[in-house]
């Protein structure tokens, strides 16, 4: 066989089988280590293998590019020109394998870009953004949040995707296996009414909270099924003069009628503090608390970049920094 149809032969092959086809990667660090030590036990020694074992995989590597890759001469093992083209790409690949390796094992979160995907209700989001916000500023100033609105399915489905990396607050059907967990703080149920209200006043007994027509908040936020649930075991008939899935508009309908309404207390707080109309008053009825709690999904548990989200999260929100007055 002449060499231009030698050289037509090796083309032949490599562009049948592609070099990621069947080639073997494991073999990449072999022809990298005896190009750079130009010795078959030197090479052993630097991947820290037996020196049969290189000889293995320079046999398979020169069966696989039909070319001796390497031949003997008074200097060495001398390179062929096949091998010299290889080799740059060769390194190229361990480099960004490497690469690769170390990336998924460092998150600098001031360098970060990522947008993090967590899943919020609208009370969610009052509780944690604000301040969640201003620990991205601080700490990842260049990455961006996205509150996420999901039923149940797609929130699990969310998360076992990556497309959702935290949901955060209160998810009870968020369980099993594939699930983890971490507490953060315990919330409770508290009373709005305007503050010109007939019994802004005066202690709400009872009597008076049933008497009144209540403003009821049917969201998608899992929360106000703890109140529902402890009213229908306790056989508590309150008036429900008004059913809305939005918490957003009971400012301005409470500023403009008598009803009340029973709220996470986040909320409750939340809009006194933005709306001078609006008032407190403690619910006549122990009401249950529930524990709001970040989920994740097992697949990430180790990821450095969800780590660190949830390591911020797990600060800023906890028994010990509740800024919401008991």
């Amino acid at each position: 066989m002449t060499d231009k149809n030698a050289r037509a032969n090796i083309n032949h092959k490599t562009l049948r089988h592609g070099f990621m086809n069947d080639l073997d990667l494991n073999l990449i660090p072999y022809l990298v280590a005896i190009e750079e030590t130009r010795n078959v036990s030197r090479a052993a020694e630097r991947l820290g293998v037996s020196q049969p074992r290189v000889s293995t995989a320079l046999a398979r590597l020169r069966e696989y590019f039909n070319d001796p890759l390497f031949v003997r001469t008074s200097r060495g093992m001398e390179p062929t020109p096949r091998t010299l083209a290889l080799v740059p790409a060769a390194r190229e690949a361990l480099a960004r394998i490497e690469r690769g390796l170390l990336d998924r094992q460092h998150f600098d979160p001031s360098a970060s870009t990522d947008i993090f995907s967590i899943a919020l209700s609208d009370v969610g989001e009052i509780v944690f953004l604000p301040r969640l916000l201003q620990a991205f500023a601080k700490e990842a100033p260049h990455a961006n949040l996205r509150s996420v609105s999901a039923s149940h399915g797609n929130v699990e489905r969310g998360l076992e995707a990556g497309e959702i990396d935290l949901a955060v607050g209160y998810f009870p059907d968020l369980r099993g296996n594939n699930f983890f967990q971490q507490r953060l703080f315990s919330h409770r149920f508290i009373c709005l009414m305007r503050r010109d209200h007939p019994y802004a006043n005066e202690p709400l007994t009872l009597e008076r909270f049933l008497e009144c027509g209540h403003a009821v908040v049917r969201a998608e936020g899992r929360s106000q099924e703890v109140l529902e649930n402890y009213l229908d075991r306790e056989r508590v008939r309150r008036r429900a003069v008004l059913e809305t899935p939005h918490f957003m508009s009971l400012p301005f309908i409470l500023s403009r009628t008598d009803l009340i309404a029973t709220v996470p207390h986040a909320i409750g707080f939340a809009y006194v503090a933005e709306h001078a109309s609006i008032t407190l008053a403690e619910p006549p009825l122990a009401l249950p608390r529930f524990d709001l709690k970040q989920h994740w999904h097992r697949k990430f548990h180790n990821d450095t970049r969800t780590v660190w989200l949830r390591g911020i999260v797990a600060s800023l929100f906890n028994d010990e920094l509740d800024e919401w007055p008991k």
